[in-house]
Parts: C-alpha cells; structure tokens; sequence
C-alpha cells in the first residue's frame, strides 16, 4: 500500500477521507484489507478486547502520531472488520475529541446511524460508522459488483456480503442505500423490528417503526423457516407495511425473508416503480401477473 495520512490532508469527513483513499490506492482490492490500511496509516497495534460492554476502543496521544485499535476478542468476523474500521475513523479524523481514557464504544455506538439531536458525542460515532461502511464497501467497487445482478432478492445481499467480508445487516444497509430500486430491509429479532435500512427519498412512508411487532399479514408468519436460506418473493399487502396518502393508491408491494439464527430475520421490501417501457396496460395487471412478467424478463437477459 502506498497511502500515507500525508495524502488525506485538507478533508475531514468519512466521504472525503474515503475519497482520497481510494484516490491514493486505486487498485483497492475486496475485500478491502482493513487491518493493512490501518496499519498503513499509523495504528501500530490492534489489540484484542475483553471487557464487557465495549465492541472496540481507540487509544492514541494528543499528537495521534499513531494509535492502537481495540476489538472485542468474541466479535464475529464481520464485526471485527467494522470495529476496526470504526475505531481508524475516530482516528483520521481529527475533529473527533476523545473523552479522557480514549474511545471505548459500545455496540449501542456502532449501530448509530442519526445523532444530529444528542449532541458531539453521537454524532462522532455516527461519522465513524459512516467511515467504516464507506471504506470497508466503497461505493464505486460496491455498484460494480451490484451492477452485475438484476433487481432485488435477498440472495444478492448474502453474496455481497462475502464477497466484502462484512455482516448481512452491513451488507442490506448499504444494498438498500444504493439500489437502483426502491427497497427496505427489516431486521427483526423475536418478530419484533429491530432496525430498518431505507432509502427516504425513494422508498415509500412506513407505517411500521423499530420496537413495534412485525405485522401480521407478512410473509415472515407464512414462510418455511428455512434457516439461511431466502424465501421466494410474492406479492405483499402494502397496507400493513405502508401508510397511504388520502386519495392515492398505494404502490405494489413485494416482500421476501430470509430466516437466521436465534430468532433473528432479514425482510426485503420492494416498492414497484413502473417506468415507461412497462406502463402500456401496466395497471390493468396484478402484482402477481407483473412481478412474473419481471422474472421472465429477468430470466431471458441472463
């Protein structure tokens, strides 16, 4: 590698600073050697973690001549991967104070997506996160890879996700912030939402938020639970997942779900969006006639 923190010089936001990454290393392998950058760019240890309660830490001087990254010993690979990642964003970036004793973040931390309203602290972790999926999935090697699939199915996400070496959920993220289709991706825990992952400009208002029970209409209560393998899709009753504006129809819907362990579940929401090749007799169809007539299409481009 040939990136110093020389050539990050004049930026201090997670895009920014992945931006000149990727400037400085344009042949940038995948999945993304996390713990080599680090290296490359002055954390001289990274060093397992045992306390309770903390995902990962990051200690370094005043100066940050150079930092150590601490990890939980019991995260999983991919979640090890976004410690790291995480920990070198608190490090890069300069405006990032930390309190006395250095970072110790917790997984509550590393799950912090908003934190405009709750002050510096949130919205540290909030940027280090955001460093951490930009650099471990950067977006123009990611829309390459994505680019090579059709429209959505959770299998991709699976896919992605080993070919980046991070988690599922790290993975659905980031495939419904960048789809060229408008999707959702729910994950639940015990049929109770946990988090979901959207597009707001493209995917329709939700009438479902996370802490509230997963409708009793979606297919998570009809499908076989087949662990680690993705249901089919079929069509989805938009009204329990979706609030309506007075006078318009709601789009179709489309919902699949993939089971995992200890009671955890993946959900994908496709919103249809019809454009002008398809509009032609269009609305005289159901969704179930359209979204075959998608999947033949699907199938004879392949």
């Amino acid at each position: 590698m040939q990136v110093s923190r020389i050539d990050l010089d004049g930026t201090g936001s997670p895009m920014g600073l992945v931006g000149k990454i990727l400037k400085a290393e344009p042949n940038l392998t995948i999945p993304v050697p996390i713990e080599e950058l680090a290296h490359q760019l002055d954390i001289a240890e990274i060093r397992e973690l045992s306390a309770d309660g903390f995902e990962g830490g990051l200690i370094t001087d005043d100066a940050r001549s150079s930092g150590i990254i601490l990890v939980n010993r019991a995260a999983r690979r991919g979640r090890r991967r976004f410690t790291i990642g995480h920990e070198l964003g608190h490090f890069l970036m300069t405006t990032h104070k930390p309190p006395a004793g250095g970072f110790q973040c917790s997984r509550a931390d590393m799950r912090r997506w908003t934190g405009k309203e709750e002050g510096a602290a949130a919205r540290m972790e909030v940027e280090a996160n955001e460093f951490s999926g930009l650099i471990l999935m950067p977006p123009p090697l990611w829309r390459k890879e994505m680019g090579k699939f059709r429209d959505p199915e959770l299998s991709q996400i699976i896919t992605l996700a080993g070919l980046f070496d991070v988690s599922k959920e790290a993975a659905a993220r980031t495939y419904a912030q960048y789809h060229n289709e408008p999707v959702a991706l729910v994950v639940v825990k015990d049929g109770t939402i946990d988090r979901i992952y959207r597009d707001i400009g493209r995917f329709p208002r939700l009438g479902v938020r996370p802490g509230t029970p997963v409708p009793v209409g979606s297919l998570l209560f009809r499908a076989a639970k087949q662990l680690d393998h993705p249901s089919i899709i079929s069509e989805a009753r938009a009204e329990i997942w979706l609030e309506s504006d007075w006078g318009k129809p709601l789009p179709g819907l489309y919902e699949q779900v993939f089971f995992q362990q200890n009671g955890f579940a993946l959900i994908m929401l496709w919103a249809e969006l019809v454009d002008e090749e398809e509009s032609d007799g269009w609305e005289d169809k159901t969704s179930k006639q359209r979204l075959r007539e998608r999947q033949a299409k699907w199938a004879d481009r392949r």
